[in-house]
């Protein structure tokens, strides 16, 4: 069973509560693979849940540490065949998914989706639906993604099953998007000129607290079937929440301007340049921030019991995130959410390349380190351990992503030594990974693979294959980019960086396997 290293408290209280006939319950979880979902997804197991995800890549959701002990349905929330399959004999449904797209159309898609899983969890005969919405004000204009959440809310509330819906605003912990933009807008600017929105009230919540009201909704009275707030005990102002991240993190506090002139949609452009965060999900964060976001009323406490120790406050849960986010792995993060645009196809075999057009760049090199030796430099690769070759070219790259709206360089990993499937590196996705030893029909020579998909902004798709393969003594490094141009535009592209592949690819290759020999003195 997996490690928690995130204890909710009162445990005895959040066990799972047997059938009539005294076999576990089943809680079927959607979004599992996401940052709320792939920390709820254990602790349901922990609690004695049988557990079903419906996840749209089941190669993603296996690789988890917890992927195992679940039963895996392949689906998204739209297909109403994969939901009703991943619906039957299922006692409590988890919906924590939503649109971070700000294309048009996103709202009815989100209301879509819902509505799917609404009426197969009727027909199932579901006994509860757990909804993790977003905490808002009553009567006032809300952003389009806080408007879609409410719709959703709505949609599970009107299905005929019982539901619960958990308003929470600001979630507060290591690898969440809300904590990383706190973070790095206060370590980066000491003098920030700020959207107005900085001076709205906000109350914040920790996760471990989201995490504990989640696994309590599933034991509710059939008779509930509402919307709540969650929310810590703290309320604060958007600068006071980056000041009280300055004093946890031994910075000194600093000194906020607020400015009536930047519209979330330039908001969300800086904080792009100035944090990890892409704009495609800094939009929807910024959205959120513009009307005070605080606790309407305590009658979750009537429904749940607080944690205990009662619940976390702001400067306690940034402190705990900090320590947590400078572990080597961290649990889940923001990081790995799928970014709206990537390439979601896998890099086709090479007999289908035939009548594609394909620009390739390959090197290998014989090592004297051993196959698992360089295995451990390639899985480690990108985030605070570098791509072994010029940092300044690739830092020169992750900017000019961060210009036009990508992900950019500084996204990091999750975990410095290991990389599993739907894991970001950097500006890239880890599509494969195949450990030394494993014989595979795309690795005969058992040897291991790490192939990431790039996320970058580019005028067509791209891979980077690294490989670690026996070679008498030693071991044989392989890697290989390959591109698939989009039009002229893509070729263009293609033969405007093939005088950096030099110094980039080449020098990659060297010092990847010369880290590898390094290692082993």
């Amino acid at each position: 069973m997996t490690e928690l290293t995130q204890p909710t408290g009162r445990e005895d209280e959040l066990r799972a509560v047997p059938r009539a006939d005294g076999s576990a319950p089943v809680a079927l979880v959607l979004g599992a693979t996401g940052y709320i979902g792939g920390r709820l997804t254990p602790r349901l197991l922990n609690a004695g849940y049988r557990v079903r995800v419906l996840a749209r890549d089941a190669a993603r959701a296996a690789s988890f540490p917890w992927g195992p002990d679940c039963e895996i349905v392949e689906g998204s929330a739209d297909d109403a065949d994969a939901v009703a399959e991943a619906a039957r004999d299922v006692d409590v449904v988890y919906y924590l998914i939503h649109s971070m797209s700000a294309g048009k159309g996103f709202e009815e898609a989100d209301e879509r989706a819902a509505q799917t899983v609404a009426d197969a969890a009727a027909a199932a005969g579901v006994r509860r639906i757990v909804y993790l919405g977003g905490l808002h004000p009553d009567d006032v204009q809300l952003s389009p993604h806080l408007r879609s959440r409410v719709r959703v809310g709505e949609v599970f509330l009107e299905s005929g099953v019982p539901t619960i819906v958990l308003q929470a605003g600001v979630v507060i912990g290591s690898g969440s998007a809300s904590f990383e933009m706190i973070r790095h807008l206060t370590e980066v600017l000491p003098y920030m000129p700020a959207p107005k929105w900085v001076r709205n009230r906000i109350q914040p919540i920790a996760i471990r607290d989201v995490l504990h009201y989640l696994l309590g909704a599933a034991r509710l009275d059939p008779s509930v079937n509402r919307a709540v707030d969650i929310g810590g005990p703290d309320v604060l102002r958007y600068g006071q929440m980056m000041n009280g991240y300055a004093l946890e993190a031994g910075l000194p506090q600093r000194a906020i301007a607020s400015l009536p002139v930047l519209t979330p949609g330039l908001a969300s452009h800086w904080v792009n340049l100035v944090t990890p965060v892409p704009r495609s999900i800094a939009r929807p964060l910024v959205a959120s921030l513009q009307n005070e976001c605080i606790v309407k009323n305590r009658d979750i406490d009537d429904l749940i019991p607080r944690p205990e120790g009662g619940l976390m406050p702001y400067r306690q849960a940034v402190a705990l995130a900090i320590g947590r986010s400078n572990a080597d792995t961290i649990e889940t993060s923001w990081q790995d959410a799928e970014v709206s645009g990537a390439p979601s196809d896998p890099l086709p075999s090479d007999p289908d390349w035939a009548g594609k057009t394909a620009f390739t760049d390959a090197r290998k090199l014989e090592t004297k380190a051993s196959v698992d030796r360089l295995w451990r430099v390639i899985e480690g690769i990108g985030g605070t351990n570098g791509w072994y070759s010029s940092p300044f070219l690739w830092a020169v790259r992750g900017w000019m992503d961060r210009l036009v709206g990508g992900v950019g360089l500084r996204r990091g990993r999750r975990s410095r030594t290991e990389a599993r499937v739907g894991d970001a590196i950097d500006f890239w996705r880890v599509e494969a990974v195949e450990e030394p030893g494993r014989e595979t029909e795309s690795s005969p020579a058992s040897g291991g693979l790490l192939r990431l998909r790039a996320e970058m902004k580019v005028p067509g798709s791209a891979w980077l294959e690294l490989r670690a393969l026996p070679r008498g003594d030693g071991a044989l490094y392989e890697q290989r980019a390959v591109f698939f141009p989009r039009g002229l535009s893509g070729r263009l592209y293609w033969f405007a960086v093939l005088p950096f592949h030099g110094a980039i690819f080449a020098g990659m290759a060297a010092r990847i396997t010369g880290a590898a020999e390094s290692a082993g003195e």
